[in-house]
């Protein structure tokens, strides 16, 4: 078969390579922050917290005060912690609110259409948000420097506004439409009525103003203070269900990881809603196996098989296309490990920002299938099933622990299974790892398949199942962006950014 390939270059990231910390973030400005705290002397969960919230003042489509998420910490014994700060269905969430339009296509997680895409886009697609809970958590349990410190580099950067590069510009214009409806978003991302060029720089000073009450008043003003008196009187102007006592109610959930023991190492994945369990079925049936043309196919068929399962727990036939998450990584100089995975859901989430606050709001009621009666069906204080996975890892024979997890929606799971694979069975470094060709499936029986993979390998996959080959472009992603941060055998720590990813980057310090 002939490839004509895209685009004509050939694309690497050089790692960060140190024997202090190091951070990995999908943008190089949230990544320095994090590593000018581990400088500074802060630990691995300071720095994920601060990378974190500084995030949304440079990829504001991705995540921010109002997203879901995951943290995983490692700390000393090899112990690690989850905490779920995953949004929650209202008490009031009605599946009624969200008729099925049955003339239209499915939705982009799969469901059934409903009305107005009400499910997806505008106030009545948010669910409560979990970010402000679940970072601040992770930081008065692990962390060692305080919530405004935390929270001080992200302001720093409201307060000069958001950096516009030509990914900015072509992510806002995939959105442009439905901002273009909200007005406070309007006037946030398209300034001239359109999507802004590189080089302009966007103001953030309702969000700046937000940030600072809550470094002045701690996160608990985001769910019971003046934030949150905010958020409800916009929510409720723009026709959602939420609450006061909604808000009041919200707690993350911390709790042990669920671990996954090979002949190669152990795998920690987040329990429940998360992608963990469908990484863990596919990781289990490829235990021990080469990383060949045959192991492909293994691979292939695995995941084939834990999407199918993970279909029959949810109970419905929908097969996911699309999501927008953001991750990061973290290590510190004593070797704790730190992941963290959260997302608005879609592209800008609801693409509404809330006009009191400047907070972007999530759309995570499109997590739930709008028909009763399923495994994943709308429902009061539910929380939804998800993509996201963030991984902490180790290899036997004292080689080393990492941390991997990705953006890409339903190609989160496909793609960690095989940089777990790459780096366990075939011994590849997390530099090596993320740059290596990959496949994707999941739910479809078709295969995507990089172009410049093995001929071999190719070969033995086009024998079993419909293949197509396609470079990972930067637009449309028809493959998950993943990174990394190992501890190697000679105790260096290793960072790896997503190579295709524009703005994604690595820091060292401390």
């Amino acid at each position: 078969m002939t490839f004509d390939p895209t685009e004509q270059w050939q694309l690497r990231k050089p790692a960060s390579v140190g024997d202090g910390g190091a951070v990995t973030a999908q943008h190089w400005r949230a990544a320095r922050v994090g590593a000018a705290v581990l400088e500074n002397g802060g630990n691995a969960v300071d720095a994920a917290v601060s990378t974190a919230l500084a995030l949304q003042t440079c990829e504001p489509w991705m995540s921010g005060l109002a997203a879901s998420g995951y943290c995983m910490v490692r700390t000393g014994g090899g112990r690690v912690t989850v905490i779920d700060f995953t949004g929650v269905a209202p008490a009031a969430a009605d599946p009624d609110r969200y008729p099925l339009d049955p003339g239209a296509g499915p939705s982009f997680l799969g469901f059934p259409a409903v009305v107005d895409n009400r499910n997806v886009v505008g106030w009545g697609a948010v669910c409560v948000p979990g970010a402000v809970a679940g970072l601040s958590a992770a930081l008065d349990r692990f962390g060692t420097i305080g919530w405004d410190s935390a929270l001080a580099p992200a302001i720093d950067l409201a307060d000069h506004g958001m950096v516009v590069d030509w990914h900015a510009t072509l992510a806002i214009a995939l959105a442009a439409a439905d901002l273009g409806r909200d007005p406070p978003a309007r006037a946030t991302f398209l300034p001239d009525g359109a999507p802004p060029a590189p080089g302009r720089r966007l103001p953030l000073a309702a969000l700046a103003r937000t940030l600072r009450t809550l470094a002045d008043r701690g996160p608990d003003a985001f769910y019971r203070g003046p934030v949150a008196e905010i958020l409800v009187a916009d929510a409720r102007a723009g026709g959602s269900v939420i609450d006061a006592a909604d808000l009041d109610a919200y707690r993350p959930v911390i709790g042990d990881a669920q671990w996954l023991d090979r002949s190669t190492g152990r795998i920690a994945v987040a329990p429940t809603t998360s992608g963990g369990q469908r990484l863990v079925d596919t990781l289990t049936a490829i235990d021990g196996t080469a990383v060949d043309a045959d192991g492909f196919v293994a691979l292939a068929d695995a995941l084939h098989a834990a999407f199918a399962a993970h279909r029959r727990r949810l109970g419905h036939g929908g097969e996911p296309r699309d999501g927008s998450t953001t991750h990061l990584n973290v290590v510190d100089r004593d070797g704790m490990m730190v992941a963290v995975t959260f997302t608005l859901l879609n592209r800008f989430g609801s693409r509404v920002m809330s006009p009191g606050t400047g907070i972007l709001m999530n759309n995570g009621i499109a997590w739930f299938d709008p028909r009763p009666g399923f495994g994943n069906s709308l429902a009061p204080f539910r929380r939804g099933a998800n993509n996201m996975c963030p991984v902490l890892a180790e290899r036997l024979e004292g080689s080393g622990w990492f941390a991997l997890g990705a953006s890409g929606g339903n190609q989160i799971v496909p793609a960690l299974a095989q940089l777990i694979w790459f780096m366990m069975e075939g011994g590849l470094s997390v530099e090596a790892a993320l740059h290596a060709p990959r496949i994707e499936t999941g739910f479809s029986p078709a295969v995507r398949a990089y172009p410049d993979l093995d001929p071999a390998v190719l070969a033995a996959l086009e024998a079993r199942f419909a293949v197509t080959r396609h470079q990972p472009v930067v637009f449309p992603r028809l493959y998950a962006s993943p990174s990394g941060i190992e501890i190697g055998r000679d105790a260096r720590r290793i960072a790896q950014a997503e190579i295709g990813y524009p703005s994604a980057g690595t820091a060292a310090g401390g």
